[in-house]
């Protein structure tokens, strides 16, 4: 099993799908890799050669930005608008949605689930 950018990749996976397992890499992108390195997508991941390991490893350090680096990059970012106190940051502040989503209903994921407001009671007959 390959270990690439400090992820195994799966077992008896084609190459294109294992590689969309490190934090950044999405199908085209590990397709554009793939075409620059050489290697059949078609491929096993178990099958991949040191060779071809190592090439994947190379296009992936020089052009692109991966697993912790792209973390610790998009966290920078997130903290830069808090700290700068846009209408962005201070939606993150409040783990609001970020992006104009509507909040009087959904927005679940994002503010978690519902808590009964005390002394809050319905009407009867409404």
């Amino acid at each position: 099993m390959p270990r690439i950018a400090g992820v195994d990749l799966p077992r008896n996976k084609r190459v294109e799908i294992a590689l969309t397992y490190i934090y950044g890499i999405g199908r085209k992108t590990a397709n554009d890799i793939l075409e620059k390195a050489g290697i059949s997508p078609d491929t096993k991941s178990d099958s991949l050669t040191e060779d071809e390991t190592r090439r994947i490893r190379e296009i992936l350090e020089n052009e692109y930005k991966v697993e912790g680096d792209l973390r610790r990059e998009i966290n920078m970012n997130i903290k830069r608008l808090m700290d700068l106190k846009t209408y962005r940051g201070l939606r993150h502040m409040r783990k609001l949605p970020v992006r104009g989503q509507r909040t009087h209903t959904n927005a679940r994921t994002r503010k978690g689930p519902k808590r009964a407001t005390v002394g809050k009671k319905r009407k009867a007959g409404k």
